[in-house]
């Protein structure tokens, strides 16, 4: 491809995103293809020669497309969403033409620079103290690893590294059943192994910890031989939004020296709002939190952020400094590859500085505050249905609920065939859960660009198709 023709393609690139964005109401939510259908109409091996983009750009149009759900569609009520607000976007557009590998201060000194510069403006709007510091990582599950193995490292007083995990203690980490997959995942990774892994009863209507069950696990575990590393605690828990006691959490843990992890991925983000912030009272005691400006706040997928009051562990824990990764003649300055597993890194920090100048924060708070309160107004009117119940009460912009018609039978069952049946519909997209072994249909209100008409359509939706189904 030429300078002229990259020059074009580029241009119309933008152009179809732009045109994109403004008709997405247009479109069902979720892809409304079958399993095979996209796969059945791509070439089954690559082309020897080059073909014209615009042949390319038109499959791209016929083929893909179709084929994709809408994560910025303003009904797009299922899991959290990946928002990407026009700003982030552009940025985005700026970081794949640089195309820079920001691994290194030297390799990149904008990017390093600019990443402390703007994690500290989030520290501030979340209302964090100084003594947290941070680090742009792609997801969650990854900020999540490295506290695992943070706790792990700290807790065989970094024997585990060196030596491998045979022959030492066996170590335990805590958490309720609200939390994301995520941490099963690090637990696995991190060689630690699912056994380990203590699931801490839940308890009230947040669905929190019981920190006295937590404080009774651990000394068990200690009496039983086992050395207890950390503790993992959910704010927002990704089902329904389980909320756990950050404060007693923390309290337990100072009570037998174990590290605190606060995942707070969708939640978080609420925190730039302060009458929110009670929902993580006693965060301030934390070792590490994170959570997803791609998420709620806007910002181009990926983008996670991991605060940590101590990042000198995190370095121990993580970096590995041949020669050809050191920077001579220049002291004090942060190589960020040494803050996460991997060496490479996108220059993730620009979207934000994009985000926060294009936005401000009371933009972005009066975003949240509309879908909290949008969320509570469907919640509010399926409640007052004879036939819905609400399973959870909102967390914030989350809830669930369940279907009851009148007449009997599997109620798990239909309300499985209601979800189907929504998303077929392809006006709304939701998705389920389950709650205490029964299953929930989930709710949950937080894309960029929704106003209050969509939830009102969500509410005339769900009301709809279920009265249809009933019969």
């Amino acid at each position: 491809m030429k300078d002229n023709e990259f020059r074009d393609w580029s241009s119309k690139a933008a152009e179809w995103g732009a045109d994109y964005r403004a008709r997405l109401r247009d479109l069902p939510v979720r892809a409304q293809t079958k399993p095979g259908d996209v796969a059945a109409q791509l070439e089954p091996s690559a082309p020897e020669a080059g073909e014209p983009m615009e042949a390319i750009f038109a499959d791209f149009e016929r083929i893909v497309v179709p084929g994709m759900t809408h994560w910025q569609h303003p009904r797009f009520f299922a899991y959290f969403p990946a928002n990407a607000a026009p700003a982030s976007v552009v940025a985005e557009y700026l970081v794949t033409a640089m195309a820079a590998q920001c691994m290194l201060w030297q390799t990149s000194p904008a990017a390093t620079e600019m990443e402390t510069r703007v994690v500290d403006w989030l520290r501030q709007a979340l209302g964090l103290p100084h003594r947290f510091t941070g680090v742009i990582q792609d997801s969650a599950s990854s900020a999540t690893l490295n506290a695992v193995l943070v706790m792990r490292e700290r807790a065989l007083d970094w024997k585990g590294n060196i030596e491998g995990l045979p022959g030492l203690p066996k170590l335990r980490i805590y958490c309720s059943g609200e939390v994301h997959t995520s941490i099963d995942r690090a637990i696995w990774v991190s060689g630690i192994g699912q056994d380990n892994l203590v699931r801490i009863p839940v308890q009230g209507e947040k669905r929190s910890m019981d920190v006295g069950a937590l404080d009774a696990a651990i000394r068990s575990d200690r009496d039983a031989g086992y050395l207890p590393a950390g503790i993992i605690a959910s704010v927002g828990g990704t089902s329904v939004g389980g909320t756990d006691d950050v404060a007693g959490v923390v309290e337990v843990a100072r009570r037998h020296g174990l590290y605190v992890h606060v995942d707070a991925a969708w939640a978080g983000s609420a925190m730039i709002c302060p009458e929110f912030r009670h929902l993580w009272a006693g965060v301030e005691g934390a070792d590490s939190i994170v959570f997803n400006p791609h998420k709620w706040l806007g910002a181009q997928f990926d983008c996670s952020v991991q605060f940590i009051a101590n990042p000198d562990e995190l370095v121990r824990t993580l970096a590995i400094q041949p020669e050809f990764l050191k920077t001579h003649g220049a002291d004090g300055i942060i190589n960020y590859s040494e803050w996460s597993v991997p060496l490479g890194r996108r220059f993730r920090a620009l979207k934000l500085w994009f985000l926060l100048r294009a936005y401000g924060l009371e933009h972005l708070r009066g975003m949240i505050r509309n879908h909290v309160a949008w969320s509570r107004k469907v919640a509010d009117r399926l409640a007052a249905e004879p036939d819905f119940e609400i399973v959870t009460h909102p967390m914030l912009s989350l809830f669930s609920f369940r279907h009851l018609p009148a007449v009997g039978g599997d109620l798990d069952a239909h309300n499985y065939e209601l979800v189907r049946r929504i998303n077929d519909d392809g006006c709304i997209y939701l998705t389920q859960t389950k709650v205490e072994g029964k299953v929930a249909i989930r709710f949950q209100a937080g894309q960029f660009d929704m106003c209050e008409e969509d939830a009102d359509t969500a509410f005339d939706v769900i009301r709809e198709i279920a009265t249809e189904l009933s019969g």
